[in-house]
């Protein structure tokens, strides 16, 4: 027995006119019409449940029942349209017949489906590469703001990491780890054929809403097509286009609340001045009063006022998105035409986000042997607004003073401490952060067919892409931020990028025989400049940086790059029956970016696929085994890993004063190697694809292998050179894995279903060689036979204890040590603590991640949950390692606990000024399995609906980051939390949770 897994009903009635036939047409017309019965069964003779039976070229339709059935009055002469997911649509003239037995063929889990495989498509079931392509579903049902974030955990071998959830920032992209030390990692990002990655833009560009499908390439044979873009797999995007019918209308939209994942609790006032107290014993800090430190905590200690500072800074985040398009297609054009709408206020104060975007998707056919089209897309970010200061909040006193008595925010809350500001400051500024992106994508194909027919096959289309990329940050800080003299800035910088790519291809069948070959030749260029004026010592805040002539001093700086590639392709698929399949890529680039002598490389691939379930002596298998297919691939890609200008010596501007004129003058920067070449990684991979028991399981196995050579490196010089260092190309990396993803239709009956799918992927990177001599970098934390980001730090083993330190245990082995501080081991065993002793500890990658999602679904009911794991990973704990440091001078959060001598903890150290005096970092597992999204959506009867006028009415209910498992103490695992002075400390944000509640409308 055979059931639709998804609700896809014919439309019953069409409008008011088209059902009411009785009163429109003659009664000759009616004595045409007449009453047919059908059964519909598959190739075991089973039935087959919620078939689509539909008139041809009408709205008029039906299903068939839990027994195969139908019934369906039908005009003379009518033609039936017959299709279910997973069989092979069928079309049958209705002629003389009343009563109509109907086979359908299966159609092997959809294996003549086509994929993007880049400068064209392939049937699924001929495609050697590894190629996974992210569930529709799932791009449409997930309302999220970057395409990415729909990827995470549910696409094997791609580990997506969210380490900012700052409104409208990308999570970030890896696709079968790291195989370089310094090159850029992300996937190569392609859209509707042209490059979206170097030209300035990003997928935060690309509305969700307005894509149809996804594709990442990952093995060599898949991405060996793209040449030096191709080393860390690519992602391949095709937006929507119009269908044959009518213009059909859509609207997309929802509303929702965020708030934050998971808040640590800060710790409370009593807590805190024990804290202190604790702090005076121990150090001898200095107190402005008995209980409190600081001169600003006396009042509100004295009258009992507290405040609650993260608490002040949040709030309940708000996102709207609202898109609607209009699509359609003729004979002769077919188009789509979308715009889109997004906001979000975000959970801390200031964070504010908006997006506009527009598309246009137009094809035509100019003649019957010219087709022209473009894709194209205007989209306009916004982030305005000064923001709150989430680090600085978790370190306020909850007796810390906000405001001054004309209502101002007190600059420093804990005066006379001033290391910490009050965070609420920059809410007070409105610097403008804007950003565009206006990309126009052509084409032109010609079909040689339709010019003469000997040239059956053969198409050149040429593709032709310019994109501008503006970006501007104006920023003004005056009295209200403690700037007594005012600053402003003004920050312009833009990225204008042409591509154009000349495509010739060929595909012929000959008996069994497919030939497919395609080649290519391409050129890029991509401009980058930049513009930076700061001035300084403005007479009054009110002008801000509108009038920079009106500071005291100024200064200006300026930067300019350029960069062209250029590229040479062919390609050729071939199969045998469906049943040998043979690829063979290779392609040339040239970068602007190497040295006179190394500008091309060359990087070509060879895949196999054997189709077993095709094979003769498996027939007897097909009741059990409908696909089974081997993949077999080896290739070379390459990366450039550099920026431009650093393969040739460079040179910078200098002042120099000279009696009373001040000259201009030029030195040396940088030393260049004009022998510089791509990194170039050679990798294996061996695939098999298999579908069982009807496809009620099926799946995908992937295992490669890759050894990454000529590493892109800084080596260090003799000062006598008059130069630091120089890049060379050495060294060597080795990355290996295994994918796995398994679908499974676990119940199928006519009104419930339940599917899952489960993907798993594990990861291990290591260095083989870095300069040629098997030696390790420690000071790059660089160790031959490690991952390349690792861990690397002393092992704690507890706390130093009074007992141990009057017994001199600590004078040989840490004889600075003193009562409650950290107690690290001796691991070459020479009797102290020394920078010998330290080791890897972990990995920052994630050794392996998995994700698992159930889909029920009863009658037009649908519930989808997804489960998340990264496991393996390590990060340094930033809230611990400085919550004894500087806590005589901030708060910390109450999980963690310090030494006394009454509570002689052996995991927490004392709050002594120095009690972690080799500085270790404090390295915490950072796994997590997180509740990743819920989505409950229904489908509105296609019998109500069509009687509402409408095409299809579909509500649902979202949540996302609902609850993560996790023994991480801070904010969360996943997120970046910077400590004060480093990396991005004043931009901190939590992980958010969001709860959505959306429409899908169709006219």
């Amino acid at each position: 027995m055979a059931v639709a897994l998804l609700s896809v009903g014919p439309v019953l009635y069409g409008n008011a006119a088209e059902a009411d036939v009785s009163r429109h047409e003659s009664a000759a017309v009616l004595q045409q019409v007449k009453k047919i019965t059908g059964v519909i069964k598959d190739a075991t003779g089973e039935p087959v449940i919620g078939a689509n039976v539909i008139v041809k070229g009408t709205t008029n339709g039906t299903m068939s029942d839990i027994d195969g059935k139908f019934s369906l009055e039908v005009p003379a002469g009518a033609i039936l349209s017959i299709s279910y997911i997973g069989y092979v649509a069928q079309e049958i003239p209705v002629k003389n017949q009343t009563d109509l037995n109907i086979l359908l063929k299966e159609d092997s889990e959809m294996l003549d489906e086509v994929v993007v495989v880049g400068y064209g498509v392939q049937k699924k079931s001929d495609v050697t590469g590894s190629v996974t392509s992210v569930s529709k579903e799932r791009l449409e049902k997930l309302p999220v703001t970057n395409v990415l974030q729909a990827v995470q955990g549910a696409a094997a071998g791609v580990t997506i990491t969210q380490t900012s959830s700052i409104p409208g920032e990308a999570p970030s992209a890896l696709v079968r780890g790291k195989n370089s030390i310094n090159a850029e990692t992300g996937p190569y990002v392609v859209v509707d054929g042209i490059p979206l990655s170097k030209s300035g833009g990003s997928l935060a560009d690309i509305n969700p809403n307005d894509i149809e499908s996804m594709e990442i390439l990952k093995d060599a044979s898949a991405v060996a097509i793209y040449g030096t873009n191709g080393a860390n797999g690519v992602i391949l995007i095709t937006t929507k286009k119009g269908k044959i019918g009518k213009p059909t209308i859509r609207y997309n939209g929802y509303v929702g609340v965020e708030d934050i994942a998971h808040t640590p609790e800060l710790c409370s006032p009593e807590e805190l001045l024990a804290r202190y107290a604790e702090g005076k014993r121990i150090n001898g800090s200095s107190m402005f009063h008995d209980k409190v430190k600081y001169e600003n905590e006396v009042y509100n200690y004295e009258n009992g006022i507290t405040t609650d500072w993260i608490d002040a800074v949040t709030q309940t985040g708000i996102i709207t998105d609202n898109n609607i398009s209009i699509s359609g297609a003729t004979e002769k054009m077919n188009y789509y035409v979308a715009g889109g709408y997004m906001s979000q206020k975000g959970v801390v104060k200031g964070y504010n986000y908006k997006r506009y975007t527009f598309r246009t998707n137009l094809d035509m056919d100019v003649t019957n042997f010219l087709k022209v089209g473009t894709n194209s897309y205007i989209v306009a970010h916004n982030k305005d607004g000064g923001r709150a200061n989430l680090l600085n909040a978790t370190a306020m006193s909850p007796y810390a003073k906000m405001y001054e008595d004309d209502g101002s925010y007190c600059i420093y809350p804990m005066h006379s401490e001033t290391l910490w500001n009050n965070p609420l400051l920059n809410t007070t500024t409105n610097p403008e952060r804007r950003q565009f992106n206006v990309t126009v994508n052509g084409y032109a194909e010609v079909d040689f067919e339709n010019i003469w027919k000997p040239l059956k096959g053969l198409k050149y289309k040429l593709n032709a892409g310019f994109s501008y990329v503006p970006k501007r940050e104006d920023n003004y800080t005056g009295l209200s931020v403690n700037d007594k003299l005012g600053t402003a800035t003004i920050y312009d910088y833009e990225t204008q990028n042409w591509t154009l790519e000349n495509i010739l291809s060929y595909s012929r069948d000959i008996q069994k025989h497919h030939f497919d070959i395609t080649a290519l030749y391409a050129a890029s260029r991509k401009h980058y400049q930049e513009n930076k004026s700061t001035a300084t010592d403005f007479i009054n805040d009110a002008l801000g940086w509108n009038n920079l002539a009106g500071a005291a001093t100024s200064s200006v700086s300026s930067k300019g790059e350029k960069y062209s590639t250029v590229s040479q392709m062919g390609r050729l698929n071939y199969s045998y029956d469906s049943r040998y399949l043979f690829t063979f890529t290779v392609r040339r680039d040239g970068s602007s970016v190497f040295g006179a002598n190394n500008k091309y490389g060359v990087f070509p691939s060879v895949a196999l696929g054997w189709n077993i379930a095709n094979e003769s002596f498996m027939e007897k298998n097909q009741d059990w085994l409908n696909n089974l297919k081997l993949r077999l691939s080896y290739g070379k890609s390459g990366n450039e890993a550099i920026s431009v200008y650093q393969a040739i010596t460079t040179m910078n501007s200098i002042k120099l004063p000279m009696e009373s004129s001040l000259n201009v003058g030029m030195v040396t920067n940088t030393l260049g190697n004009s022998n510089l070449t791509w990194e170039t990684t050679k990798s294996f991979n061996f695939g098999l694809d298999f579908g069982l028991w009807n496809n009620r399981l099926s799946g995908t196995i992937d295992v490669y292998s890759a050894r990454t050579n000529d590493l892109l490196l800084k080596r260090k010089l003799p000062t006598a050179t008059g130069f630091d260092e120089v890049y060379a190309n050495m060294g060597e990396t080795a990355n290996k894995g295994i994918e796995l993803t398994l679908n499974s239709r676990n119940i199928v009956t006519r009104d419930f279903q339940w599917s899952s799918t489960l993907v798993f992927s594990m990861n291990k990177n290591k260095i083989v060689d870095l300069y040629g001599d098997k030696t390790s970098d420690i000071g790059n934390r660089w160790f031959i036979g490690e991952p390349i980001d690792v861990i690397y730090d002393y092992t704690k083993v507890g706390i130093w204890q009074e007992d141990e330190i009057a017994a001199g245990l600590n004078k040989d082995w840490d004889p600075i040590a003193k009562a409650g501080d950290v107690k690290l081991a001796d691991l070459n065993g020479d009797g102290q603590i020394t920078d010998e002793d330290r080791t890897v500890l972990g990995q920052k990658s994630p050794k392996w991640i998995g994700g698992l999602t159930n889909t029920f679904s009863y009658k037009d009911f649908s519930l989808s949950v997804f489960i998340q794991t990264v496991q393996g990973a390590m990060r340094n704990n930033g809230s611990i390692g400085m919550a004894s440091d500087e806590l005589q001078r901030r708060n910390s959060f109450a999980e963690i606990g310090y030494w006394t001598p009454e509570n002689k903890s052996n995991e927490w150290r004392s709050l002594g000024e120095n009690s972690n005096p080799h500085g270790y970092g404090f390295p915490y597992k950072a796994n997590y399995t997180r509740i990743k999204d819920i989505t409950l959506s229904y489908n509105f009867p296609q019998k109500l609906i069509t009687k509402m006028g409408i095409g299809g009415l579909n509500l649902y209910a979202s949540g996302r980051n609902l609850y993560t498992f996790t023994n991480w103490i801070g904010w969360d695992p996943e997120e970046r939390d910077d400590t004060r002075g480093s990396g991005n400390w004043d931009i901190n944000y939590p992980s958010v949770r969001s709860i959505v509640f959306g429409i899908n409308l169709t006219f």
